[in-house]
């Protein structure tokens, strides 16, 4: 509103706008129980196309991240959304590890159609079976032993065929062969007998060349003798095996030949079936060797378990029980809950691992569907992210051990075969950590594509209403709680709006309102006499009551500090340049509203508007801002013809902690005007509102607590019937106050006005016309603003005086009193008395110790929300 319009009077508001009620025969239904099941979620449709297309858009890098505030519903209404869309499609394949017989350090992975991995483990464990019972029993059998029995007594009858050749052909040379522990020896001989070293030494050297000559030629013979009678062992060693791996071929056939054509189409199963004969074959020997009796030998050796451990199905992800797509939610993310880790074990104490102790990882689960992953969560657990970012973008999931990793120890350990990736991820998180994250990680904004943006309200509609009672039926469900009626779910509508701070609309933080539904049926099933078909509203606004009561501690010792009057706050009366204005603080998640006194001492200089709080390092920046608004407001209006010559200190008076907010400026300005002026302002008239240079009153946050807590001090000082709030006009869609409040001004002992500009509160407070702004650029006779501005006008004749005696007694040679050299006339003051002296005055208080400062504002807040 600029100076010279018209002045819009200020108008009182009917009980009827001071809050929408829910009309609950307007909702269609009795009790909640006649409510279908709630199938879509409710109030988010921007994050729900957003979940849409980073669920359905193939390619690299359309993961999403989800963005709210904790209690918007973020996590529960993604992961629903996720469940329906994944019951319709397909289910993912089952992965397995088994192992590498030629690699062990490296295990296989085999991809199985969803529930024949489980299949598959449970065949080969039948197999394992099969062979330590019908393949152990065929190489006991009497067939097997009588064979095996016939080729180890040919191979000793030639090899004795060929000792006999041997020995008799040394004998013809007068040499015998004598066997010892480390071979044949040839040993000289006479009549069979050896001959002993003397007799040997009794040669002559002749006879001694001779003997070593013909020893010679005789070992050459002996040494070739020795090899074909192993090559006669190594035979009958391969017809043996050739016996143990016809044994093994026989009594395994039909099995392995069965499983061939269960798996046919699945070359994975079938290489695999393929490697376990061969190793069966080349290990045949394993079903026919006895356990050991020491146990010690049996631990090392690990018995029948090492043979199961060798041929067995590490079944790392199983989806056998699912009907479609999977959808995981990791409330843990730390590295090995994503990738999977590798256990080991302590034998004899020695460290081993293998292929079987393999575990998997939130990704392996999670493959081929949906991952659900808090962001804050993750970035909080050391190499996470890192890992998941190398996942995404490699395409698989590669199990590495982190302490190998990092090289915190060095053991031996296994390289599985990694397994491709094919994944959404939804990440959760606040709006902060997702431009943080967008802002420095130059991976974030390629592999995270999709915002997903959960709002704080929604609109308030018949139909919103409506599905705010199937909200509350789900929850119901979900819980075993009885049914609702139809009053509680309209007073939960009610309430809701009122967590909004808007008429037209409705809170999405279901969090809460879970909450609500949960503490009203247990005080419907507490309360006496409750009928306990169905909750009722007076069960819902119990619960709402008795939340307020265990949060309200701060907000009861601080009426009683005002009661006592250790807080000096006045509800009646007028005082000059002294007003109440309207604060909120915040404790936790509960706010509650408080009356705080605003003082202004004027006085003629030029040091313009000194802020109290400023000086003392108490003022946040936005108080600063109001207050540098605030002058530029008066020089706009007063300060055209003429510089202001007016210096003025502004406080909150009983004010110990900082002071952040705008929401005061409007009545910082009123008590400005009324210690220029030397007009008194009523005191049981609080004023909430800000303003702007034009002086246009301007919307703020927390006006139903700051009008409930004025409205408390009121009551707690006594009620006049006068008593009331003047809130910027542009609040009036923001006001969903208490029955308390609104019962009061239905039967006239409070009230509430609205208005648009500076001027329109002036009547209010003053019981004077603000006044327009005439031609001339003046202001009616008799009017508030002419007061000022005759104040002012004051303000500068003192001023100009005062400068004057100033330079008199710089320049003692100038003749004649100021008045006399100048021609001015004396200085007259205005009727309204002398400028006023410093003023007693009070002050708003903002946050006690232990309040939470701005970090506790709600989300979004509205246009000139204050935190005082």
């Amino acid at each position: 509103m600029d100076d010279d319009a018209s002045i819009t009077p200020a108008s009182e508001l009917a009980p009827g706008q001071l809050r929408r009620l829910c009309d609950s025969t307007s909702l269609g239904f009795e009790t909640t129980d006649d409510l279908p099941d709630l199938e879509n979620v409710i109030g988010q449709p921007r994050a729900i196309r957003s979940l849409e297309i980073g669920s359905e858009l193939a390619g690299p890098g359309y993961n999403t991240f989800v963005m709210g505030f904790s209690g918007s519903g973020r996590t529960t209404l993604s992961r629903e959304y996720l469940e329906r869309k994944a019951a319709a499609e397909g289910v993912a394949d089952d992965w397995c590890y088994v192992n590498n017989f030629d690699s062990p350090r490296h295990p296989k992975v085999l991809r199985l159609p969803a529930g024949r991995g489980v299949e598959f483990a449970r065949d080969i464990q039948d197999l394992i079976q099969h062979c330590e019972t019908d393949v152990t029993r065929a190489f006991e059998s009497d067939e097997y032993t009588q064979e095996r029995d016939r080729l180890v007594g040919e191979m000793k009858k030639g090899q004795e065929a060929e000792f006999i050749r041997l020995q008799q052909h040394v004998e013809k040379y007068n040499f015998l062969l004598v066997r010892t522990p480390f071979g044949f020896m040839l040993v000289p001989a006479v009549q069979g007998k050896p001959l002993k070293p003397e007799d040997i030494e009794a040669l002559s050297e002749e006879q001694k060349a001779k003997l070593t000559k013909l020893q010679s030629k005789l070992q050459e013979e002996v040494e070739k003798s020795l090899a074909r009678l192993r090559e006669i062992e190594k035979s009958t060693s391969q017809h043996i095996k050739d016996l143990n791996e016809r044994t093994v071929l026989f009594t395994l056939g039909p099995v392995m030949e069965a499983l061939n054509t269960k798996y046919e189409g699945l070359p994975g199963a079938q290489g695999h079936l393929e490697d376990i004969r061969g190793d069966i074959v080349a290990n045949a020997d394993q079903f026919t060797s006895k356990e050991s009796d020491n146990p010690i030998e049996r631990a090392v050796q690990g018995g029948a378990r090492e043979l199961s451990r060798r041929y067995e199905v590490n079944v790392l992800v199983d989806h056998s029980q699912h009907t479609g797509a999977p959808v995981v939610v990791e409330n843990h993310p730390s590295y090995t809950n994503l990738l999977g880790r590798i256990e080991h074990e302590v034998i004899m104490g020695v460290s081993r691992t293998d292929f079987s102790m393999i575990q998997p990882g939130a990704l392996h689960l999670a493959n081929g569907g949906y991952l659900v992953l808090p962001g804050r969560e993750l970035l909080n657990n050391p190499y996470a992210w890192e890992g998941l970012k190398r996942a995404l973008r490699d395409g698989v999931v590669r199990i590495v051990e982190l302490a190998n990793q990092l090289g915190l120890i060095s053991t031996v350990t296994l390289e599985p075969e990694p397994i491709p990736l094919n994944i959404k991820i939804v990440m959760v998180g606040t709006p902060l950590l997702y431009y943080l994250l967008r802002q420095y990680d130059e991976d974030f904004p390629k592999l995270f594509k999709v915002r997903a943006e959960f709002g704080t309200t929604m609109e308030r509609t018949a139909e919103t209403e409506r599905e705010y009672g199937l909200f509350v039926k789900s929850v119901v469900d979900d819980n075993h709680l009885p049914p609702f009626h139809h009053t509680a779910i309209a007073r939960i509508v009610e309430f809701s709006s009122r967590m909004a701070e808007d008429q037209k609309k409705l809170t999405t933080r279901f969090g809460k309102i879970a909450d609500l539904v949960r503490e009203a049926a247990y005080w419907a099933k507490k309360e006496a006499g409750q009928d306990q078909a169905a909750v009722s509203g007076e069960a819902v606004q119990k619960a709402i009551q008795e939340g307020t009561y265990r949060s309200n501690l701060l907000e009861e010792r601080l009426q009683e500090l005002v009661e006592d009057g250790t807080i000096m706050i006045e509800v009646s009366g007028e005082v000059v340049g002294q007003i109440n204005a309207l604060s909120i603080t915040y404790v936790g998640e509960y706010a509650f509203g408080r009356t705080n006194r605003v003082t202004v001492s004027a006085y003629p200089g030029h040091g313009g508007v000194v802020d109290i709080e400023r000086q003392a390092d108490l003022s946040g920046p936005i108080h600063t801002k109001g207050i540098m608004i605030l002058n530029g407001y008066l020089n706009k209006r007063y300060g055209q013809e003429r510089p202001l010559n007016v210096s003025a200190s502004i406080t909150f008076e009983q004010s110990y902690e900082g002071i952040e907010g705008d929401s005061a400026s409007a009545a910082e300005l009123y008590a400005m005007l009324s210690a220029v002026a030397d007009v008194p302002l009523r005191q049981d008239r609080a004023v909430t509102g800000s303003i702007n240079q034009h002086g246009q009153i301007q919307p703020v946050g927390g006006v139903n607590e700051k009008i409930e807590g004025f409205y408390t001090t009121c009551k707690i000082k006594g009620l006049t019937g006068e008593q009331g709030v003047i809130i910027p006009a542009n609040n009036l869609g923001n006001l969903m106050l208490n029955d308390e409040v609104v019962a009061a001004v239905e039967s006239g002992q409070f009230h509430l006005w609205a208005i648009q500009h500076v001027d329109d509160g002036i009547p209010l407070l003053t019981g004077m016309p603000a006044g327009v702004i005439q031609e001339d650029g003046t202001y009616p006779e008799g009017s508030f603003n002419q007061t000022v501005f005759d104040r002012l006008e004051y303000f500068s004749k003192v001023d100009e005086r005062r400068h004057k005696r100033d330079d008199e007694e710089d320049n003692p040679d100038s003749e004649g009193p100021a008045d006399e050299q100048t021609g001015d006339e004396p200085v007259e003051e205005p009727p309204d008395g002398p400028p006023p002296g410093d003023l007693p005055v009070d002050q708003p208080p903002v946050e006690r110790p232990g309040d939470e400062l701005p970090g506790d504002i709600p989300e979004i807040p509205p246009p000139g929300n204050d935190q005082e």
